[in-house]
């Protein structure tokens, strides 16, 4: 489970969070929903345990970001904005890699990236190296990498932008499939029709601060609009009158 209390975080002159609060269960797919700029990303960095808060507080199953960080790190998978594959390494030796670095390996190791490059479908790239792949190539690897270890927490940034029709209905299935083995996933879109199929609940991220959460229908009754589109621009215009 993960838990955010009134994070904030500041660059400089830039307030990028402003004031963030939201509980994403186990078992469950919660999404942040926001547009470019909102603070998502900065929210998922912190959980990463790649930035520190200038105030409040966040925790992966119980253990803060900042004082427990390796015993964070053990608990999530994250697929972060950039996703980093090493281009001198196969498909393969990518998710083997960190695999090592979380303490794998042998026979149960191998076992693991097998399983992973088979729910991937990714057979036919798993032993050429990623240098040149294309994007959605990339983003199965990425993918796999943050799987290795069998995190109970998922934190996906993003996790079908430019991806193709079939690529994108197949991560989907992967995604709601992570949440049927009782993990705990966090991603964040800016894209509604992602989030309205995917989410259990959803958290409207406006200015560095939420806007708004609930399911899908609960924003849609809330706002007294018929599609999630329609809800989140009721949401963000409410917002943006207050500030």
């Amino acid at each position: 489970m993960i838990s955010v209390q009134h994070i904030q975080k500041s660059f400089g002159t830039i307030q990028a969070v402003k004031d963030v609060s939201f509980t994403a269960p186990d078992g469950q797919i919660t999404g942040l929903l926001g547009p470019n700029g909102a603070g998502k990303t900065t929210t998922l960095r912190i959980l990463y345990t790649l930035m520190t808060p200038d105030r409040g507080s966040a925790t992966i199953d119980g253990f803060d970001v900042v004082r427990d960080t390796r015993e964070v790190q053990k608990r999530i998978g994250a697929l972060p904005d950039s996703y980093g594959l090493y281009p001198r390494l196969t498909g393969r030796e990518n998710i083997r890699y960190y695999g090592r670095l979380h303490g794998q390996k042998g026979a149960a190791l191998e076992k693991t990236i097998d399983d992973l490059i088979t729910l991937l479908d990714m057979q036919d790239i798993a032993g050429r190296r990623t240098e040149g792949f294309s994007h959605g190539q990339r983003l199965k690897v990425a993918i796999a990498r943050a799987l290795v270890h069998e995190p109970s927490n998922v934190l996906l940034d993003e996790p079908t932008n430019g991806l193709d029709v079939m690529s994108t209905r197949a991560m989907r299935t992967v995604i709601r499939r992570l949440r049927d083995e009782g993990k705990c996933v966090l991603f964040s879109s800016h894209i509604m029709q992602e989030v309205s199929a995917l989410c259990d609940n959803i958290v409207v991220i406006a200015g560095g601060s939420v806007a708004a959460s609930g399911t899908a229908e609960e924003l849609r009754s809330s706002t007294g609009q018929e599609n999630l589109e329609d809800a989140f621009v009721a949401v963000i215009g409410s917002r943006e009158g207050l500030q």
